[in-house]
């Protein structure tokens, strides 16, 4: 950890913090804080920043119930950014988007950026706005029986590409099941959220249990 007397406020005695989902990664706002906000953030483990038009503390979420809870904050190589990783309650942006930045200005026709919650959202129109002759759309219009029959399918050639120790064919079979398994999640109302939650639930057990047996 580095010593908070090296990080450069500007002129102004403030530094401007940049705010990630700690979940999807996806920016979502740009505040200031100066050190009596950042020192207030670290001790209450929850975003609090300068309003440069207030010219005042705030504590994100205070009157909205958004409340920002941080995992991580990270500076620059320069020590005058900041990167806050959190875990929200709700919408960052005062207008109810997700993110602040929710204005597309440019966005290029040859380079792509893939996430898995961009590939739910894609499987979940495929779903409510079934296309002709899309593989996704079968496995809705089938039904659980089919979908769980390719799930199984799937299963097994993952381990018989990972029992032949083929690591590019298990990659294949893997992101193979990855997709059914996403799919058989949309059938029974699973999101991704539900599933990140229930694995950190288990990280902080296994945290815990890592550290009875140190002790």
């Amino acid at each position: 950890m580095i010593d908070m007397e090296k990080l450069k406020f500007d002129e102004k005695g403030l530094i401007p913090a940049v705010v990630v989902d700690g979940k999807s990664g996806q920016v979502l706002t740009l505040a200031y804080m100066n050190k009596e906000s950042l020192e207030i953030s670290m001790k209450e483990e929850r975003t609090c920043f300068w309003s440069r038009s207030r010219q005042e503390l705030w504590r994100k979420g205070e009157t909205s119930g958004a409340v920002q809870h941080i995992i991580d904050i990270t500076a620059d190589c320069d020590y005058d950014a900041l990167v806050v990783r959190v875990n929200k309650e709700g919408p960052a942006c005062h207008t109810g988007a997700e993110s602040c930045f929710h204005h597309p200005l440019f966005e290029s026709q040859e380079n792509t950026a893939f996430s898995l919650d961009a590939l739910m959202e894609m499987l979940r129109g495929r779903k409510e706005q079934p296309q002709e002759g899309s593989y996704t759309s079968y496995l809705f219009d089938k039904g659980m029986d089919k979908i769980l029959k390719k799930v199984g399918e799937e299963s097994t050639e993952v381990i018989i590409a990972g029992k032949a120790e083929d690591k590019k064919e298990t990659v294949y079979e893997i992101a193979d099941l990855a997709y059914h398994v996403m799919v058989l999640m949309l059938q029974l109302g699973i999101s991704l959220d539900d599933v990140r939650q229930e694995l950190a639930s288990r990280h902080v057990i296994d945290k815990k249990v890592k550290q009875e047996k140190m002790t």
